[in-house]
């Protein structure tokens, strides 16, 4: 899926007729044994809500439950954030104390701005110089990665003239045919660093790692 954000044409420089995408959405697979059938759900664009790099791995459902049949179980989730907030989540779900099986899912946060100074990580263009002079390619993509990277994009480009960009807005996360692309599989994009992905990927509350402390003889009403 392909899609260009309203008001592209009119950016200085650019052609009124252009069809150059800023948005592409992807359902790839990996042809060896271990992700046999695991589809990869992939979607990157300019002028979205939110700049973030994250990557979530969300578990299959198991064959046999000890819970009852009917019983609503969140999948187990681990998200790993890139930036600009480095860490990792952990969502799993536990079972509610006292009689009965219910379940409630629970996080485990660790972001490295909270853990050690915010200066602590190195800016990305401070570690690039740096392994440059150091002659250190060890974190650098190897030339076969980017060959492949390609045999992978070209073809999409390709289509590009032939195949207009559907049309998003701004501050949104892309054009509505890819959420409907993602439903018609069963699923929906999702946004690790939020404690409910809400419709078509927008965010309930955009700080989930941290704590909410209740007011003396209160309950608390979100746990985080």
């Amino acid at each position: 899926m392909l899609g260009q954000y309203r008001g592209y044409v009119n950016e200085p420089g650019v052609s009124q007729s252009s069809k150059t995408p800023t948005y592409v959405s992807a359902k790839l697979y990996i042809d060896n044994w271990r992700w046999q059938g695991v589809p990869f759900y992939l979607r990157t664009g300019k002028a979205l809500a939110q700049k973030a790099t994250e990557i979530i791995l969300q578990f299959k459902r198991v064959p046999s439950l000890i819970f009852p049949e009917d019983h609503d179980l969140n999948p187990n989730r681990i998200s790993i954030y890139i930036q600009p907030d480095e860490g990792h989540h952990l969502r799993f779900e536990i079972k509610i104390p006292g009689a009965g099986m219910r379940t409630t899912p629970v996080d485990m946060v660790f972001h490295y701005s909270s853990k050690f100074k915010p200066a602590t990580l190195p800016d990305a263009y401070e570690r690039l110089l740096l392994d440059a002079i150091l002659a250190d390619a060890s974190l650098f993509a190897r030339s076969d990665e980017i060959e492949l990277a390609w045999a992978i994009v070209d073809p999409i480009l390709n289509r590009a003239d032939s195949n207009p960009p559907s049309i998003y807005d701004q501050d949104s996360w892309g054009p509505p045919e890819a959420d409907e692309r993602i439903v018609q599989d069963g699923r929906s994009w999702l946004l690790g660093s939020v404690e409910d992905e809400q419709p078509h990927g927008r965010r309930s509350r955009l700080k989930s790692d941290r704590v909410r402390l209740p007011k003396r003889g209160k309950r608390p009403d979100v746990w985080t």
